[in-house]
């Protein structure tokens, strides 16, 4: 299915000519060099699915410890009803100028909005920090996971330092990282979309079948005033990285036929209301349940809390595993689309599997060796939260 070519979006009134032929030319060049858009309603529901709901999912009881029952509540379903609004406004704006003009990249809608010159600056920072620091995070996560998962299921085995289970991760990017585009792994991202479901099921029901631990406590954790408000701070920031997959919608979206009688919007919106019914009812119980089984100590990754029966726990890290592995991909195909496009326009390179070969494979490699070189980098997502989760699923309105 060939979509019918669009005119660029106009730049504003301020834009001299010479500029206003460069807007004209790079938006053309992207639009002939974009996706094929053969994507159903289903395709954005479960790439979305897979942005959103990744392994924070098993930080929330933790940051639930932190705000307690009344206001990590609050949060949870605040984030949720702000977000579903956000996203909504996201699909709204994809052909918001009339004429069938796409946006298809986060960065296209913010030149509309601000400027050729100024809207990349105010979007593209705050799109990779969510989209690198995913998949550093994912990096670690599917280490470790992979570690936990050959630990409980072969005993007697050579126990293997997490950084090794990291670099065995990362080289399955390196030839997942090939496929060309979103369609391309629209199959490991629904089996990602089906794995997040599945191993978030099997946290909270393997908390409530263990049952609450002996003196659990749901009272404020025993820190100084300074050492509380930066956790608190830092839970928030946990919670905004779950809620993280907003960066991605407008190249999900592009993906996605569009006619003027039935425009990519109507599809899109309905893949993102079956995705967020999903999330609900994946944060929520594992938000409530587990940090209802463990109380103020629960841990900062749920299934490590998480002893008994094993093979479930064991199948619970491997479908982590495939989670991010499909994750990552979701994040990083912007990137990798991003940085193609820098070494065709400014450099002349010809598009073609040696450019992605030496492109991707150089970024999977960077975020290994950050992977591998601070494994606390997942501390760290309250700070990055802040900056780059917060800003794009929440409150930033082009």
């Amino acid at each position: 299915m060939v979509s019918e070519q669009s005119p660029p979006p106009p730049p504003p009134k301020e834009v001299g000519e010479y500029e206003l032929k460069e807007w004209a030319r790079e938006n053309e060049e992207l639009e002939d060099q974009g996706p094929p858009r053969e994507a159903k309603w289903w395709y954005s529901a479960f790439h979305t699915v897979t942005a959103m709901v990744g392994a924070g999912v098993l930080s929330l009881p933790n940051a639930m410890a932190y705000l307690g029952w009344g206001p990590g509540t609050f949060i949870l379903v605040l984030s949720w009803c702000i977000t579903l609004f956000t996203i909504w406004q996201m699909i709204e704006l994809h052909e918001i100028v009339p004429g069938g003009t796409r946006f298809d990249r986060y960065y296209q809608l913010g030149q509309h909005a601000f400027g050729p010159k100024l809207g990349p600056w105010v979007v593209l920072p705050q799109q990779l920090i969510v989209q690198v620091g995913c998949d550093i995070v994912y990096m670690v996560t599917g280490g470790k996971c992979l570690k936990k998962f050959m630990e409980i299921a072969c005993t007697d085995c050579t126990r293997l330092k997490q950084s090794y289970w990291i670099c065995i991760f990362g080289s399955i990017h390196l030839f997942l990282s090939q496929l060309p585009n979103f369609n391309s792994v629209a199959g490991v991202s629904l089996a990602a979309a089906i794995m997040s479901l599945s191993y978030s099921t099997i946290s909270w029901v393997a908390c409530l079948s263990k049952g609450q631990v002996n003196n659990v406590s749901y009272g404020y954790k025993n820190t100084t005033p300074a050492d509380n408000m930066f956790r608190v701070f830092n839970a928030l920031g946990q919670i905004s990285f779950a809620f993280a997959g907003h960066a991605v919608v407008l190249e999900i979206q592009a993906t996605i036929p569009s006619t003027p009688s039935k425009p990519s919007k109507i599809p899109m919106w309905k893949g993102a209301r079956t995705a967020y019914f999903i999330t609900a009812i994946c944060y929520f119980p594992v938000a409530m349940i587990g940090y209802w089984a463990f109380g103020q100590d629960v841990e900062d990754n749920l299934l490590l809390a998480l002893k008994r029966p094993e093979w479930l726990i064991a199948a619970a890290n491997m479908m982590v595993v495939i989670h991010v592995i499909g994750s990552y991909q979701v994040y990083a195909m912007p990137v990798f689309d991003m940085i193609e496009n820098i070494f065709v326009k400014r450099l002349k390179f010809q598009r073609g599997f040696p450019l992605r070969l030496v492109t991707r494979s150089t970024y999977v490699g960077l975020t290994l060796f950050f992977g591998v070189t601070f494994p606390f980098f997942g501390d760290l997502l309250g700070f990055f939260g802040g900056f780059g989760f917060a800003p794009t699923s929440y409150f930033v309105r082009l």
